[in-house]
C-alpha cells in the first residue's frame, strides 16, 4: 500500500558524481511518513521517467530535492516528480501526501 509521498516536488539539484540516491528536505520526509533509506519510486512529471532509488535526508527546511548518481541523467533541475514510499500490510492503511509548492514548502497535507 502507498504510506507516503510528496506530490510535485522540484527538483533543485542533479549530481552525477555522487553515490546513487535521492536527497530530500527532512520536514518533507517527516510530514510524509517517508524514512532515511527507505526505498521509493520516484516519477517524474516532465519526461515520465520511473526509478527506484533509496532516501537520504537533506536539511531541514532547505527545500532540496537532489537527484544524486544515475538518477541524476533522469532529471533536470527544475522538472517536478513525484516521490513514493509504499508498505507492506495485511489491512488497509492511511496514506499520507504532502502537496508542495514550487520552492518545495508544505502547501497542504492529506491523508486517504
Amino acid at each position: 500500500m502507498l504510506r507516503g509521498k510528496i506530490h510535485r516536488a522540484t527538483v533543485t539539484e542533479t549530481r552525477l558524481d555522487y553515490e546513487g540516491s535521492i536527497t530530500v528536505d527532512s520536514l518533507l520526509l517527516e510530514a510524509a511518513g517517508i524514512w532515511v533509506g527507505e526505498k521509493v519510486h520516484v516519477v517524474n512529471i516532465n519526461n515520465g521517467a520511473r526509478f527506484e532509488t533509496y532516501i537520504l535526508k537533506g536539511e531541514p527546511g532547505s527545500g532540496i530535492i537532489a537527484m544524486n548518481g544515475a538518477a541524476a541523467r533522469l532529471n533536470q533541475k527544475g522538472d517536478r516528480v513525484i516521490i513514493m514510499g509504499y508498505e507492506l500490510v495485511d489491512e488497509p492503511i492511511l496514506a499520507k501526501a504532502v502537496m508542495v509548492d514550487g520552492d518545495n514548502r508544505i502547501l497542504q497535507t492529506l491523508q486517504y
